[in-house]
C-alpha cells in the first residue's frame, strides 16, 4: 500500500467535514465558497470516472483555484461505492492539499461526505 493509499485507507466516524479551521493547512483556510468549487470539481471528474483524470476549479470571487485527482480504486462502504481524492488549494502564495471521499448517490451523481486538510505521514 502506499503512502496516498494508506493516507485515505478507512476515514472514520469522527473525521470532521466542512468548515477548515484558520490555518490548518499551513495559510488562509479556504472559504465556503472556495470549497464548494472543489466540491463540484470533485463531483465532476468522479462522474467522469476516467482513470488517471483531473478536474481543475476555480473561485472567480476569492482567486482561489486548485485541482482534484481520484485517488486509488473504487470500495464499497454501507452497499455504496465511495472514492477517495485529493484536492489541490492554491490561494495567492498560499499552496496546501485536501483529502476528500464521496459516494455515489442516485443518477449516478457522488456526493461528497468529507473534505479536510491532508495530513502527510
Amino acid at each position: 500500500m502506499s503512502r496516498i493509499d494508506a493516507a485515505f485507507a478507512k476515514m472514520g466516524d469522527n473525521d470532521q467535514t466542512g468548515s477548515l479551521a484558520p490555518g490548518a493547512a499551513g495559510g488562509p483556510a479556504p472559504t465556503e465558497s472556495d470549497l464548494a468549487f472543489a466540491r463540484n470539481a470533485a463531483s465532476d471528474v468522479l462522474t467522469k470516472g476516467d482513470k488517471d483524470s483531473s478536474q481543475p476549479w476555480e473561485n472567480p470571487k476569492t482567486g482561489a483555484r486548485g485541482s482534484v485527482t481520484p485517488l486509488a480504486k473504487a470500495y464499497s462502504e454501507d452497499g455504496r461505492t465511495c472514492r477517495d481524492f485529493l484536492a489541490s488549494y492554491v490561494n495567492g502564495s498560499n499552496e496546501s492539499w485536501l483529502q476528500g471521499a464521496a459516494c455515489q448517490v442516485g443518477n449516478g451523481r457522488w456526493e461528497i461526505h468529507t473534505l479536510k486538510p491532508w495530513r502527510q505521514g
